[in-house]
C-alpha cells in the first residue's frame, strides 16, 4: 500500500511538471488585453497599455490554482511594438514564476480596405519549482507517513513563442504556436514526464456597430486550444459588449463558455465579465461557474483585472491605431 501512495505521489509530481509553461488561460484576454493570448497584438493602439490579473480558481478547494500576472505593450514605431509579461503562478505544491519578452511588426495589405497582417515571437524565461517542504511536512501529519522528499526540485527552461494575425475592418483571426522548443526535463522522472509542451491558440472575432452614433459595439469570438502531446482541446465562445459616451470612455460586459471540443454540451464553466474605462484607468471582473463534478466543492473561478493606459501618441500608420468610435 506505501509502494502504492508512493508511486501516486511521484505520478502527481509529474503531471504537474508537465503543466510547466501551461499558464492557466481563462478570461484575461477578454479585459480588452489580447495582448494575453497573442504578442502580435503588441503595439497595436494609441498608448502603453498596462494590465494586472488576479486569478482564484475553484474557490473553496485547498491549494486550488492561484495566478498574478502583469502584461505592458507599447508601440515604439509606425509599425512596430514591443512587450513584456510577468507572472507568478501556484497549484497545490508546484510552483512557477516567469517572465515574456514580446516583439511584433505590423503591415498594411491593403490600405483602403484596412486589411493588416501581424508577425509576433515572444521569448519565455520559466522557473519551475515543486514545494518540498511543504509535502514533507503535510506528510507528517498524516496516518501513514511516507518517506520524506530530497534535495530541491527545480527546473528551468526557455522557449518561444511564435504567431500571426489577420485584421480585416472589424474582424480578427490570430494564430499562435507556444513553447515550440523542447524542454528541459528532471532526469528522476523521464519515463513519465513531456519533453513537448507545444500547444496551438485560436482566437478569433468580429467587432461591429451598434446603431450610429448609439456608442454600441460588439464582440463575439472563440478561442480554441490545442496540445500537442495528447491532443487535447477545448474552446471558449464569448460575446462582449462596449457602450462608449463622447471622451471614448465606456463600460462593457459579456459571458464566456468554456468546453472541451468532444463534450459540447458538458461545459467546464461559464460565466459573466463586466467592466469600464474611465480616462487613464481600466477595471474588469469576470467570474466562472464550474460546471463539472468539482462544482459540489467549489464557489467558482475569479478573475480582477486592473489597467492604465497613458502615454498617448497616435501612429502615422494605421495598422497600429486604435479604431475610431461614433
Amino acid at each position: 500500500m506505501k509502494k502504492l501512495i508512493i508511486y501516486l505521489l511521484l505520478l502527481t509530481i509529474a503531471h504537474s511538471f508537465g503543466q510547466e509553461l501551461n499558464l492557466p488561460v481563462f478570461t484575461q484576454y477578454l479585459a480588452d488585453n489580447n495582448f494575453v493570448v497573442s504578442p502580435t497584438y503588441a503595439g497595436i493602439g494609441d498608448n502603453l497599455k498596462i494590465r494586472g490579473n488576479a486569478l482564484t480558481q475553484w474557490v473553496g478547494i485547498k491549494d486550488a490554482p492561484d495566478n498574478q500576472s502583469v502584461y505592458a505593450d507599447v508601440r515604439i514605431a509606425d509599425r512596430t511594438g514591443v512587450g513584456v509579461s510577468f507572472y507568478n503562478d501556484k497549484n497545490g505544491y508546484t510552483l512557477q514564476t516567469g517572465a515574456k519578452f514580446s516583439f511584433a511588426h505590423h503591415l498594411i495589405l491593403d490600405y483602403y480596405s484596412k486589411q493588416y497582417l501581424s508577425f509576433g515571437i515572444s521569448y519565455n524565461l520559466n522557473s519551475f519549482r515543486i514545494d518540498v517542504e511543504s509535502i514533507n511536512n503535510d506528510n507528517i501529519k498524516k496516518p501513514v507517513g511516507l518517506p520524506p522528499l530530497t534535495d530541491d526540485r527545480r527546473n528551468s527552461n526557455n522557449n518561444f513563442d511564435v504567431g500571426v494575425l489577420y485584421r480585416n475592418k472589424g474582424f480578427f483571426a490570430s494564430f499562435n504556436a507556444n513553447n515550440i522548443l523542447k524542454k528541459n526535463i528532471d532526469d528522476a522522472i523521464t519515463v513519465i514526464e513531456p519533453r513537448l509542451l507545444l500547444n496551438y491558440q485560436i482566437y478569433s472575432g468580429y467587432t461591429f456597430r451598434g446603431p450610429k452614433k448609439s456608442g454600441l459595439e460588439f464582440e463575439p469570438s472563440v478561442f480554441y486550444q490545442m496540445f500537442s502531446s495528447d491532443k487535447r482541446s477545448s474552446t471558449d465562445v464569448n460575446f462582449k459588449f462596449r457602450k462608449f459616451n463622447r471622451d471614448e470612455d465606456y463600460y462593457w460586459a459579456g459571458i464566456s463558455y468554456r468546453y472541451l471540443n468532444d463534450q459540447f454540451f458538458k461545459p467546464l464553466n461559464v460565466g459573466p465579465m463586466v467592466g469600464f474605462k474611465k480616462n487613464i484607468f481600466y477595471f474588469g471582473y469576470a467570474y466562472q461557474v464550474t460546471m463539472n463534478d468539482l462544482s459540489r466543492f467549489n464557489s467558482g473561478t475569479h478573475v480582477v483585472t486592473i489597467g492604465l493606459e497613458f502615454l498617448q501618441g497616435i501612429s502615422n500608420c494605421p495598422c497600429t491605431q486604435s479604431p475610431v468610435h461614433d
